[in-house]
């Protein structure tokens, strides 16, 4: 399996966007919070994934896309936690909620335990 986020396995949908925080369920992790929803995708795709970062918390955009591709490349490197897991299509938003500038090894540790909580929590438990 190769470690790319592709055009397709972006979160793009504005109508899937809504759906998502309606009727997503939360895992959170100070300064990471994941929405997500099991969904229905098409056979190549297992997971969609977005990031966003509150412009309240960071009012220049350098910093906002900074820490947005921050998010991506800690999600590209260990979403095959997920795909490794289940066989399930979802629909995943990583917020970041903190205050404060990260830097990649905070925001890697803290996807990594999102993750493992969304695993044990979703596809483990019946």
């Amino acid at each position: 399996m190769r470690a790319t986020f592709g055009k397709k396995e972006k979160l793009k949908s504005k109508k899937e966007l809504e759906l998502l925080f309606s009727e997503g369920k939360t895992i959170a992790n100070y300064p990471i919070r994941l929405i997500y929803r099991k969904v229905t995708l098409k056979k190549e795709v297992q997971v969609q994934a977005g990031v966003s970062v509150s412009k309240r918390n960071f009012k220049k955009a350098v910093d906002r896309n900074r820490i947005k591709r921050l998010l991506r490349e800690s999600y590209r490197k260990n979403k095959y936690i997920v795909l490794n897991n289940t066989t399930h299509h979802f629909a995943f938003m990583f917020l970041y909620t903190g205050k404060e500038m990260p830097d990649y090894k905070l925001i890697e540790a803290k996807t990594k335990e999102v993750i493992q909580k969304f695993i044990t929590k979703e596809i483990k438990t019946p």
